[in-house]
């Protein structure tokens, strides 16, 4: 890669702690690379942020989102994405996990057509973690990836036949501030789209694959543009034929779901499809509307996938995808096996089987699961539903959806069980992801950022609007921030009792209480990503 344009360094400055073998990853050309990128995209990276802003105020004024009229003929028009590898064109099964080096082998292990390695939501982003699994992607692209565990002694190292691999790097509204360029803190995402394809893309296509990446959190086609944009010209600098890099685009926003045909549009010779990004998908809703109360939700629990709004949303993914020959993913399995428990554990399978069935009934290409354990049982379900490697000639001509089903309010009730389990999940979460794990088993799930989301925007937008709850010492009683307060306090002492003393003396409680209870009852402010205050936590607890 001699004739990749360099830039000089002094431009571009690198202030995280160092991490073993980063020299390598911040070669001199790939430093000139990922400059060129940021300088290249940055301001518009903060076009597309502002832009989500006023779209916000207009939610908050009494607009709805709705389906483009200046983007109609797109939508009329008779077009299809660009083909598709063969590596991509069965993806029944997809896992996805951090870029730890433990589960990156294991995932890639597991059986699954597809590994989606996150720096996203189940990463939580401190520059160790940022850089180790750049590094970990690089070894296992090459095949040499390695783990010895440090107390078993156990060896893990891949398999002759592995997962395809995707990487999904961070969204647009997370910035990197262990790199900055002319002193300001650089988009997150480009730092890991960036390195990831400059370190392997030549290598992922000696080895009979390519550079593949899902894009998290877009809410416009205008962002997917964005995106496209920036393959085009890292295919340029880099010599790659245009179309090398092959992006499947999260669904996973409220305003998004109203522009699937225009996203695909903007990405059609990159796009390898659309996936149901459900839990997301649910705290968007609540964070669109969240100054509305018309549109207050109810537990958590009852916001599931046969909610009208949720069946309408995954039956357009569908229809849309196929008449574009894109494939439609279905969503998240979150379910995890229960070891000591056969009777909890039969259960829980159950819901996974019925959850997998409908996708595969549905029309879905494929879908994903969080843990290894249920790969078996995802596959078995679209065995039985799909005669192919996908479902692309499922067109779903029947499928009729208005803007209106897309809005339509989920039924259910509000309790105050459901409110302490949102304390309980949305600290424990926290207080992983600022000890640096952004993935975390709670309660027999596989919890990330997106449903600690969903977890405290919900009391927030309860509280906004006085919400009553049932059940409690406080039945049917509207909820306030002095219940809140008490019921925090309650919950901890639950969560201590669970987990034991020395482990919750040992932990980061009392900051992820802190953080918490902050996003959770200030409602003068509507935090747009939990994520955002607590990787300020993370910088300060690295230079402190």
């Amino acid at each position: 890669m001699d004739d990749i344009r360099t830039t000089d360094q002094e431009f571009i400055e690198i202030t995280g702690p160092r991490v073993d073998d980063q020299d390598a990853i911040f070669l001199p050309e790939a430093v000139g690379f990922l400059t060129d990128l940021i300088r290249q995209f940055r301001g518009r990276v903060v076009d597309v942020l502002e832009r989500r802003g006023r779209e916000q105020a207009g939610y908050d004024a009494g607009e709805l989102p709705d389906f483009l009229s200046e983007t109609a003929e797109i939508r009329a028009a008779d077009w299809k994405v660009a083909s598709l590898p063969e590596d991509l064109l069965q993806r029944a099964v997809e896992i996805t996990g951090p870029v730890d080096r433990k589960m990156v082998i294991n995932a890639l292990n597991s059986g699954a057509d597809v590994f989606m390695a996150d720096f996203e939501d189940s990463n939580a982003p401190t520059w160790a973690n940022t850089i180790a699994g750049q590094i970990n992607l690089r070894d296992a692209v090459r095949g040499s990836i390695r783990y010895v565990h440090p107390t078993t002694g156990k060896t893990y190292q891949l398999d002759s036949k592995t997962a395809t691999l995707m990487v999904r790097p961070r969204g647009w509204h997370l910035l990197e501030e262990h790199i900055t360029l002319a002193g300001r803190p650089v988009p997150a995402g480009l730092v890991d789209f960036g390195l990831y394809l400059f370190h392997n893309a030549r290598a992922l296509l000696a080895a009979g694959t390519g550079p593949y990446f899902y894009l998290p959190k877009l809410q416009s086609h205008l962002e997917a543009r964005l995106w496209n944009d920036v393959f085009v010209h890292a295919q340029r600098a880099l010599d790659l034929p245009l179309g090398t890099i092959k992006a499947t685009v999260l669904i996973e926003t409220l305003p998004a779901v109203f522009e699937m045909d225009e996203i695909l549009y903007e990405l059609r010779d990159h796009a390898a499809g659309l996936n149901c990004g459900r839990w997301d998908y649910i705290f968007s809703y609540i964070k669109t509307f969240r100054n509305r109360e018309a549109f207050v939700i109810p537990d958590r629990g009852e916001v599931g996938m046969t909610q009208p709004f949720m069946r309408a949303y995954t039956q357009l993914l569908i229809k849309t995808c196929h008449r574009r020959d894109a494939f439609a993913m279905g969503g998240m399995a979150a379910q995890i096996p229960i070891k000591h428990d056969a009777e909890a554990n039969a259960a829980a399978l159950d819901k996974v089987r019925a959850d997998k069935r409908r996708e595969a009934e549905d029309g879905h290409d494929g879908t994903w699961v969080a843990h290894p354990g249920l790969v078996p049982v995802a596959r078995e379900m679209f065995a039985a539903a799909m005669t192919g490697p996908n479902q692309l000639d499922k067109l779903r001509n029947d499928v009729q959806v208005t803007r209106d089903d897309l809005l339509a309010v989920p039924a259910g009730s509000r309790s105050d069980t459901g409110l302490r389990h949102n304390i309980r999940v949305g600290i424990q979460y926290l207080e992983a992801w600022l000890r640096g794990t952004g993935c975390v088993p709670l309660y027999h799930l596989m919890e990330d950022a997106a449903t600690a989301e969903i977890s405290r925007s919900q009391i927030w937008q309860w509280l906004k609007h006085g919400a009553s709850l049932q059940g409690g010492p406080h039945d049917g009683e509207p909820l306030t921030v002095e219940r809140v307060h008490r019921t925090i306090a309650e919950e901890m002492d639950v969560i201590k009792e669970e987990i034991g003393a020395e482990r919750f003396a040992g932990g980061k409680f009392a900051e992820a209480r802190v953080l918490f209870t902050e996003v959770a009852t200030n409602t003068d402010e509507f935090v747009e990503f939990l994520t955002l205050p607590a990787y300020a936590a993370l910088i300060a607890d690295e230079t402190a």
